[in-house]
């Protein structure tokens, strides 16, 4: 782990450069699905922003009627327009109020769909899926990417729709008060689009990078955290801090790129807006002093003049928001689009009688993706009938828990064929065969919640009782006794509050309380003290007595009992037989057995 901490960090997974899509704000239309449910929602909020942008555009012309009011006798109608005025601002504040809460409702809306929709793809894809990409990216992506994105749906594109309807409406009214001073300002427009289209795309790439680089950090700091006992234990406090470091550096000057670039397109656009703003202003006064129109038709012109040039100016900064959620929902769209090496069945096939636990493994060969030069099984033939106690032994890396990964359909055989009850695993669906099975792995899985909720989790709909009594099955009733809170205890986050035999026993009575025909047991004794072995021994012997069980061992005593051993090496079945019939040959098997069993001797 040092040794990868020390390294230069590497590059975000994919540069701006490398995706041509992601140049193009077209990556929003991916928003669309998520956003057609709220139909009414979204029409609602359209109807409140083009109220807005009507009143805002009529204010100019209750101030010129105010400005040549001065100019005359009629007192009466001078209130008027005061009043109009007031009337109008009234209505802008109702509409803006009414935009504000719509808008930022449907944006909360469709953000808590995005997220549900991209964590239920991730919860459901198989191991191989994330071997490629970095939990901590995942949730980057959950959270930062869809936060840019709400900003955009619940503000930016509707203050974007604003705009271009005051724009677009100022545009006509300039016309209307002065078709000469509107002639100039258009002759300024193309001189400010040049600069946000050439500078648009190279923000457009640079947001891109520069999320690449948050969620790279984010992977940085998930992994570090999740391990960060066996750092401390080796004092690599430093060298992981220097890592995540270097990391948040290379985010950093990535997004000083993408501020300055932003900073430089605004300051061009607004300086070329506003001079001119002020040039055709000097044009008009002219005409006023020539009597060619009134103030309050100049100061009209001008007031539409500056919310066009202000329209303008909040486009192209919207633009610039524009192109990061572009890239955020290309991010998105990656993981909900994602492909899964394990796919279910169009129909799958049901389980025949609810599960009678035979499992057949047919000439199976599997390499795992990351390591494909070695071989974790090789024409592997097995058959374990109903009710039958196997036990699969070997050294590291034989294979053993190989068969447990394939016999979930965490990943598929590249040649073979594995059945359950005489249907192939990949004609039924994973959660068909997965809810007929019962796993204690290794190392125990344990969240952040209360110990009862903890051994629930095996079957949900379990109840107190039930809890209680697959914890005393599982030698963890008197350890889970004397917590603070008894079984409502927080174990904290991955169990930290627990020592290494409690997580596993509460893992055992998980496996227990899930009452299925098939038990997997991979190591599940390991961290267990002698009189809790005993006692977890004594319960997985009874619980197996009526369902197929399947233990990955290296301690040899923990198998003794069981209806047939199959020695793994290399990937092959190399023997299998009882323990007496293995232990009387000359094969690996018996080699294991005499080194540990003269071990245990000698210390005793």
């Amino acid at each position: 782990m040092a040794e990868r901490q020390s390294q230069t960090p590497p590059m975000p997974p994919k540069s701006g450069e490398e995706r041509e899509k992601s140049r193009r704000i077209g990556s929003l239309r991916a928003l669309l699905p998520f956003i057609a449910p709220y139909k009414l929602l979204m029409l609602a909020a359209l109807a409140a922003l083009v109220l807005t942008a009507t009143v805002s555009l009529m204010l100019p012309l209750a101030v010129r009627r105010v400005v040549d009011g001065f100019e005359t006798d009629a007192v009466g109608l001078l209130d008027q327009y005061f009043i109009a005025a007031l009337g109008f601002a009234g209505l802008l504040a109702i509409g803006t109020g009414m935009r504000y809460y719509l808008v930022t409702r449907l944006g909360e809306r469709v953000i808590a769909d995005i997220r549900k929709a991209v964590f239920d793809r991730m919860v459901g894809m198989s191991p191989a899926f994330f071997e490629r990409i970095m939990t901590g990216e995942v949730l980057s992506r959950i959270t930062t990417d869809t936060t840019l994105i709400l900003s955009v749906i619940g503000s930016s594109i509707s203050v974007a729709l604003r705009n271009l309807l005051i724009f677009s409406g100022g545009l006509v009214m300039m016309l209307f008060s002065s078709p000469k001073l509107t002639g100039l300002v258009l002759l300024i427009v193309p001189i400010v689009i040049v600069p946000i289209v050439i500078l648009g795309r190279r923000l457009r790439v640079l947001s891109r990078q520069n999320q690449d680089w948050i969620a790279e950090s984010s992977g940085k700091a998930s992994e570090a955290l999740l391990s960060v006992q066996t750092v401390q234990a080796f004092t690599n406090e430093r060298a992981t801090a220097e890592t995540f470091n270097k990391v948040t550096e290379a985010s950093f000057d990535s997004a000083k790129v993408r501020i300055r670039t932003r900073a430089v397109m605004t300051v061009i656009v607004i300086a070329l807006i506003f001079a001119g703003v002020v040039g055709v202003l000097w044009i008009g006064a002219r005409d006023v002093r020539a009597g060619g129109m009134s103030i309050g038709e100049l100061i009209q012109f001008l007031i539409y003049a500056i919310m066009s040039a202000g329209a303008v100016g909040a486009l192209s900064e919207i633009w610039g928001e524009l192109q990061r959620a572009s890239g955020a929902t290309e991010r998105l769209v990656e993981l909900l689009n994602g492909e899964d090496a394990v796919k279910d069945p169009d129909v799958g096939v049901a389980l025949p009688s609810g599960g009678r636990g035979e499992i057949h493994f047919k000439d199976v060969s599997f390499h795992y993706p990351t390591r494909p030069e070695t071989a974790a099984l090789a024409g592997v033939n097995l058959t374990i009938k109903p009710g039958e106690t196997v036990a699969l032994v070997g050294p590291s890396g034989a294979g053993k828990s190989t068969i447990f990964q394939l016999l979930q359909r965490f990943y598929d055989p590249e040649s073979g064929q594995i059945t359950f009850d005489g249907v192939d695993l990949r004609d039924m669906e994973r959660e068909t065969f997965r809810h007929a099975m019962a796993l204690v792995p290794q190392d125990p899985v344990i969240f952040a919640d209360s110990a009862r909720e903890n051994i629930r989790f095996g079957r949900p709909d379990a109840t107190d009782a039930e809890v209680e009594a697959a914890a005393r099955a599982a030698a963890a009733h008197d350890f889970l006794s004397r917590l603070p809170e008894g079984y409502d205890t927080y174990v904290g986050e991955r169990g930290i509050m627990l020592s290494g035999g409690q997580k596993q026993r509460i893992a055992i009575a998980r496996a227990i309380l899930r009452d299925a025909p098939v038990l997997l047991l991979d190591e599940a004794t390991s961290a267990l003290d002698a009189e809790s072995e005993r006692a977890v021994q004594a319960a997985v012997a009874e619980l197996s007595a009526d369902r197929t069980t399947l233990i990955v061992a290296h301690r040899l005593a923990t198998v003794k009992k069981a209806d047939r051993i199959v020695v793994f090496e290399e990937g092959q079945i190399v023997a299998e037989g009882t323990h007496e019939e293995l232990v009387s040959g000359e094969g690996l098997y018996a080699r294991l057995a005499r080194l540990q069993f003269t071990e245990g001797l000698a210390a005793e």
